[in-house]
């Protein structure tokens, strides 16, 4: 479906009765397209999300909360779009349910038929909120560097690696990853992790590209492949994982992580910009 037909930047009347018709998928695939990208996908991965407005009401009336994890495979047909979710979870404000438990298979069994794919998801209840982790990227950090940049729409084309020295395993960390929501155009803010093995990535290079997204508009999870496609084009690296933390909006982040090698999700631990 078209993101302009989704609820997206439109002015919106918020229902308070649970309603899982206001969840609006959105294609993979044309996204995909139009970076050159079939059926047969080059990565695995998965988008992380977490919402942190959630709240119900218990059969007593009295109000609950969580904090909810929700983990979309990246080979799914489909993704969910980020303001029908937040209507979504919205929706459970004045609805009463039995349990946390049947809060989590609810929203599973609709996120899994919205996406096409099972959709993992995860409630923390506030008795475990202190438990709740905050750690940076770990990484290399490239915005360390000095350096002249002048473009901010997307430029493969600074992208080099020295193919002529011995190839490393190196791990990158920036903070100034920025694009734009193709619908509203409101900035989206991430900090990124490249971890890759093969020749060395030149890192000005790499830092004046992922800047150079700063006035691109695309979806955090379609940036994140983008990113993903152009250094293993220019690049050529036999590993590559393409990690990004979005800050939050509307009580949601989105973590899209991309890899070409076999290896366990990142920990989901959030940044202290979300």
């Amino acid at each position: 479906m078209n993101p302009h037909q989704s609820p997206l930047g439109q002015a919106t009347q918020y229902n308070t009765q649970y309603d899982a018709k206001l969840l609006f998928p959105i294609a993979r695939q044309p996204m995909r397209e139009q970076m050159g990208l079939c059926a047969t996908l080059p990565f695995l991965g998965a988008d992380i999300w977490n919402a942190y407005e959630l709240s119900w009401l218990n059969e007593r009336g009295k109000p609950q909360i969580a904090l909810a994890r929700i983990i979309i495979p990246a080979d799914s047909p489909n993704l969910v779009e980020s303001k029908s979710l937040k209507l979504y979870l919205g929706s459970f404000a004045q609805t009463k349910f039995a349990s946390a438990d049947q809060i989590r298979t609810l929203m599973g069994e609709d996120l899994s038929a919205l996406c096409g794919m099972p959709v993992s998801v995860s409630l923390t209840s506030p008795a475990a909120f202190a438990t709740v982790p905050r750690q940076e990227l770990d990484g290399l950090l490239l915005d360390r560097l000095e350096l002249d940049i002048e473009q901010y729409q997307i430029a493969p084309e600074l992208l080099s690696a020295h193919f002529n020295q011995a190839a490393i395993e190196e791990t990158l960390v920036s903070n100034l990853l920025r694009s734009n929501c193709p619908v509203t155009g409101q900035p989206d803010w991430a900090s990124i992790q490249i971890r890759y093995a093969g020749a060395p990535i030149e890192h000005a290079g790499l830092l004046r590209y992922l800047v150079s997204y700063r006035l691109h508009t695309g979806f955090h999870e379609q940036c994140v492949e983008r990113i993903f496609m152009d250094l293993m084009q220019m690049c050529r690296p036999t590993q590559l994982a393409v990690y990004a933390r979005y800050t939050r909006r509307g009580g949601l982040d989105i973590n899209p992580f991309r890899t070409n090698f076999n290896q366990p999700l990142p920990d989901n631990m959030r940044t202290a910009r979300q």
